[in-house]
């Protein structure tokens, strides 16, 4: 019997692509002049383009690969499985790196960025999101998670010139270190009882181990491994890197880690928890309903002090991670595969209307360095698409008509905890969306305000109008209709409650 594995590369293209179309962005950047450096941007598209196309055949038709026979166990595991979650998760972190890659364009020119590292970076972090949505044991999971992260921190301190840049990078990546430590050490526990690595394994020896010596053991490291995981997605209180390091980053850069990176955390606690951990529901539902409360609300209240656009929707972010942890705070033993379809329309429906508000704020940020929520007064009156894209992102994150796309969204995560018994949670979260509801109308409002008088001129001062790029104009359109789609035609986020 040959050791050697059979290979479905139709099923691993995707990430294979991205990853040798980064591999390839960085050697054309050593070979070519600096004035044709800029093809590097195309490059990515490309690649990016090529790596969603190689996923449409494996619509409907389910592929596993890196697969190890039974041992003695009548279960197959594989290493790498392409579903319908796995091609949901991939196709948005596909999708929403071309946004941020148009996004990019602009930034890397104006701000004088290496643009071959830059997306050599960005390329090598979106692989490592494609090939997590798949990965079905903890091997693989922490090492897709970790080049995922490793390239972020290089991303976040790219503008040398900036000592913020620096500062967010470094902040970034000592906290992503220790939790990166504490999720192992976690996860070496749960091999240590179990003596299994794929998911499907582990949670079959969890139900053997019940009552049995090593319960200890596995409880702890079950809550280390959260722990680890809780950083990736911002979660309370493990959160304090996010303001500092998007505020510190690049704006495409702290969108792709507002949107794609958080998605590739939230896949990958979905998955440790719902395909591994599922017989321990009952303990981490609990300590997961906790976090979700504590970090909603965190969130809330600290983006109502928020004078800085950018800083503002790193502490709204941190509030939506508590509103997709709900569903999964709300789970018991028997109930994590009826939750789980909530925490994924969510992560769905708020990629789409965060990407469309940092779409609108990287273009202000072009032209308004400090990208205060001052510079957005009166917005609408001299551009009134862009100020129409902000305002409606902002009422779809606030859960308000006519951005329906965020109030069907907030209705299913809601829906959760009140079918599963957890009416405190359900509570929590009314109380956080309203919350909510004052620094969004607020900044949504001020786009179509009169700006005050200068005493110093004649007339009313009218605020700067900004002349749009193809790549900023295209960005904002995606992800503008994408939104007005879906808050008419909600069933393609729906369909996965």
């Amino acid at each position: 019997m040959s050791r050697i594995q059979d290979i479905d590369y139709l099923a691993v293209a995707a990430p294979l692509v991205v990853a040798l179309t980064a591999l390839l962005v960085l050697v054309l950047d050593a070979l070519l002049p600096a004035a044709r450096r800029a093809v590097s941007g195309w490059l990515a598209l490309a690649g990016l383009a090529t790596a969603g196309a190689l996923l449409l055949p494996l619509v409907d038709d389910p592929r596993r690969t890196f697969c190890v026979g039974g041992r003695g166990l009548t279960l197959e595991a594989c290493s790498y499985v392409v579903d319908d979650l796995t091609l949901v998760f991939q196709g948005l972190v596909v999708v929403g790196a071309v946004v941020v890659v148009l996004l990019s364009l602009d930034t890397v020119r104006d701000d004088r960025l290496p643009s071959g590292e830059y997306f050599f970076l960005l390329l090598c972090s979106v692989s490592g999101a494609l090939a997590l949505a798949a990965s079905r044991d903890v091997l693989t999971l922490v090492v897709a998670l970790e080049v995922v992260s490793l390239p972020a921190f290089a991303l976040v301190a790219l503008r040398r010139d900036d000592p913020r840049s620096g500062e967010a990078g470094l902040k970034l990546f000592l906290v992503s270190v220790v939790s990166t430590a504490v999720m192992l050490f976690g996860l070496s526990l749960v091999y240590g009882v179990t003596g299994q690595v794929h998911l499907e394994r582990i949670a079959t020896a969890l139900d053997a181990t019940e009552g049995q010596r090593g319960e200890a053991a596995l409880l702890l490291g079950v809550t280390l491994a959260l722990a680890g995981f809780g950083f990736k997605v911002a979660a309370v209180p493990f959160h304090f890197w996010a303001p500092d390091a998007y505020q510190g980053a690049p704006v495409p850069v702290a969108a792709y880690l507002s949107v794609v990176s958080k998605a590739a955390g939230f896949v990958g606690l979905a998955l440790l928890l719902t395909k591994g951990f599922a017989p321990y529901a009952d303990v981490w539902g609990p300590a997961v309903a906790v976090v979700a409360a504590l970090t909603m609300t965190v969130g809330n209240l600290a983006a109502l002090r928020q004078r800085h656009a950018v800083r503002l929707l790193a502490w709204s972010s941190v509030a939506q991670s508590g509103y997709m942890l709900v569903p999964l705070g709300a789970a018991a033993v028997g109930e994590v595969d009826d939750v789980l379809p909530a925490t994924v329309a969510y992560v769905l429906a708020y990629s789409v209307m965060n990407l469309l508000a940092f779409s609108v704020v990287t273009l202000v940020g072009r032209h308004r360095g400090a990208n205060l929520l001052s510079d957005y007064r009166g917005l609408g009156r001299t551009e009134p698409l862009s100020a129409f894209a902000l305002a409606f992102a902002l009422a779809c994150l606030a859960g308000l008509p006519p951005g329906l796309l965020g109030l069907f969204a907030k209705v299913v995560v809601f829906q959760a905890p009140v079918d599963h018994s957890a009416g405190w949670l359900a509570v929590v979260m009314a109380v956080n969306v309203v919350i909510g509801l004052v620094y969004y109308l607020s900044w949504a409002a001020s786009l179509y305000v009169r700006s005050q008088p200068d005493p110093a001129a004649s007339g009313a001062e009218r605020p700067p109008s900004y002349r749009i790029s193809w790549s900023d104009g295209l960005a904002i359109g995606m992800t503008l209709g994408a939104a007005l789609l879906l808050s008419v035609l909600p069933d393609p986020i729906l369909r996965f409650r």
